[in-house]
């Protein structure tokens, strides 16, 4: 469903990958994309940041939608429990790929739905994990040459060549690991009156019940 600029529904987000996953559902939306700070807080733990920057997405481009539901997400990966950044450079996509060899990395994703008509929320998070199959440093460099994942959090693609590393995918919602939880989504939605399988048809949504 292509983008339209009177959907009562909003991705908070630029991320062509998640908007290609909400393309998924059908349902007419708007994109925008949120400026907000995603330095970790002292003491902070992964979920309770998933959780604070995905719904600080929402928040932040909540200004001029006064009766619209808003999604905001964001996404972590973990490694001996140290969260992983964007690599950036090639260098630091081939290290952590050398790290992940024969190991499991854990993928966080905050989903917050916004109702701002009655600035009620639902937040959730969805784990999902990636066990790696060993790894060569030839065909790391291979990898990270031909797909460039410079900007994926876990120095891959799931939904290109990333594949090909792994042994094996653990989760509830493979979606989730590119980006955008549908699953839990959909619920979200239908929890605040917006059926994916209903009518397409741009009506205001009720309000959402609140949760934590």
């Amino acid at each position: 469903m292509p983008e339209t600029t009177d959907a009562p529904l909003v991705l908070a987000s630029s991320s062509r990958f998640r908007k290609a996953l909400l393309d998924r559902l059908e349902l007419p939306y708007q994109c925008r994309s949120p400026d907000i700070d995603e330095t970790p807080r002292p003491d902070e733990t992964p979920e309770a940041l998933v959780r604070r920057l995905a719904l600080g997405k929402a928040n932040a481009v909540a200004k001029g939608f006064p009766a619209h539901l808003i999604i905001g997400s964001d996404q972590i990966a973990l490694f001996d429990g140290e969260i992983l950044g964007k690599p950036h450079t090639v260098e630091r996509a081939c290290a952590n790929l050398a790290r992940f060899s024969g190991h499991r990395v854990t993928f966080l994703t905050g989903l917050a739905l916004l109702d701002t008509r009655s600035g009620q929320h639902q937040i959730h998070v969805e784990p999902f994990h990636v066990r790696f199959r060993p790894l060569d440093s030839a065909e790391i460099e291979r990898y990270v040459a031909r797909e460039k994942p410079l900007d994926s959090a876990g120095s891959f693609r799931m939904e290109g060549l990333g594949i090909t590393l792994f042994e094996a995918l653990e989760g509830r919602d493979p979606n989730a690991l590119i980006g955008l939880p549908l699953i839990a989504l959909c619920d979200m939605l239908r929890q605040a009156g917006m059926d994916p399988l209903g009518e397409r048809q741009a009506s205001a949504p009720r309000s959402a019940a609140a949760s934590g």
